[in-house]
C-alpha cells in the first residue's frame, strides 16, 4: 500500500503531469475564452449558439483540425482532473483544504466527458437541459426541494466565495514568482474574472432555488440560461456585455496561470 501511494504521489509531482496541467490550463482558457465570445456575440444580438461549455466545444469541432483540438482539450482537462485529484489525496492536510480540489475534480471530468461525447458520438448536450434534468430528477426524491433548495443555496455560496475570493486577490496565492508587471497584470485579471464569475455562479444558484420554491425544473439553468438572465435586467444587454468582458479576461488569467501556476 505504501508502495502504491508512493508511485501514485511521484507520478503526480513528476514534470510530465507538471507539462500536462499547465497545457489543461491552457484548454481552460480557450473554454472560457469562447463562451465569453459567445455571450458577447448574444449581447449585441448575434449569438447562434449557446454560451456554455456545449457552444464552446461546438463552436472549436466546427474548425479546421476540430477534432485534433478537442483530442488535446481531452487530454488537457483529464491531466487537469488528475492533478487536482492528487492534491485532494495528497496536497490537502484538512478536509475544508479539500473542498476545492474536489469540486474542480467533478467540473473537470464533466468537460473531459463532454469533450468525449462529441468526439465519439458527434453531439454535445446543452448545459441547460442537463442542469433542469438533474434538478427534475432530485426533486422527484423524497425530500427533493430541501436537497434541491441546499445545493442552490450553495451554489449561491460558491458564487460569494469567489467574489470575495477576487476582491481578496486570493488567487495570488497559487502562483508563483514573476516578474512585478506580470503580477500586476494578473491581479487584475484575475479580479475582474472572479467577480464576473462570483455573479454568474450567485445568479445560477438563485434559478436553482426558484425551482426548489417552485417545484419547477425549468427554473433551472446552466451557464447560457444565465449569462442571457443579465440581458433581461434594467441594464439590459450592456450588463451582459460587461460579464462576457469579464469571462474573456478570466480567460486570459487561464492564460497567464498556466505559465506562472505552482503545480
Amino acid at each position: 500500500m505504501g508502495k502504491a501511494e508512493g508511485a501514485a504521489r511521484r507520478a503526480a509531482n513528476s514534470q510530465t503531469m507538471d507539462r500536462l496541467a499547465r497545457v489543461g490550463l491552457v484548454c481552460r482558457g480557450v473554454l472560457y475564452g469562447l463562451i465569453g465570445v459567445l455571450a458577447v456575440q448574444i449581447a449585441f444580438g448575434g449569438g447562434g449558439r449557446q454560451a456554455d461549455r456545449s457552444g464552446a466545444i461546438k463552436t472549436v469541432a466546427a474548425l479546421p483540425f476540430g477534432a485534433v483540438i478537442l483530442w488535446v482539450m481531452t487530454i488537457g482537462f483529464v491531466a487537469l482532473t488528475v492533478w487536482q485529484a492528487s492534491e485532494a489525496i495528497f496536497g490537502a492536510k484538512e478536509l475544508k483544504d479539500r473542498i476545492q480540489p474536489i469540486s474542480r475534480v467533478v467540473v473537470y471530468a464533466f468537460v473531459a466527458g463532454s469533450l468525449l461525447t462529441m468526439l465519439l458520438a458527434g453531439k454535445a448536450g446543452s448545459d441547460d437541459q442537463k442542469s433542469q434534468d438533474v434538478t427534475g430528477k432530485l426533486l422527484s426524491l423524497p425530500a427533493g426541494q430541501f436537497i434541491v433548495g441546499a445545493i442552490g443555496l450553495g451554489i449561491v455560496a460558491l458564487g460569494a466565495y469567489w467574489l470575495h475570493y477576487g476582491v481578496k486577490k486570493k488567487f495570488m496565492e497559487q502562483l508563483g514568482p514573476m516578474p512585478p508587471r506580470a503580477r500586476t497584470v494578473m491581479q487584475r485579471l484575475g479580479l475582474v474574472g472572479y467577480l464576473a464569475r462570483g455573479l454568474i455562479a450567485g445568479l445560477a444558484g438563485i434559478f436553482v432555488v426558484q425551482a426548489a420554491i417552485t417545484f419547477d425544473p425549468d427554473k433551472a439553468g446552466g451557464i447560457d440560461a444565465t449569462l442571457r438572465a443579465f440581458a433581461d435586467t434594467p441594464a439590459g444587454p450592456w450588463l451582459l456585455a460587461i460579464v462576457a468582458l469579464g469571462v474573456l479576461l478570466f480567460a486570459v488569467y487561464c492564460f497567464g496561470e498556466a505559465r506562472w501556476r505552482r503545480t
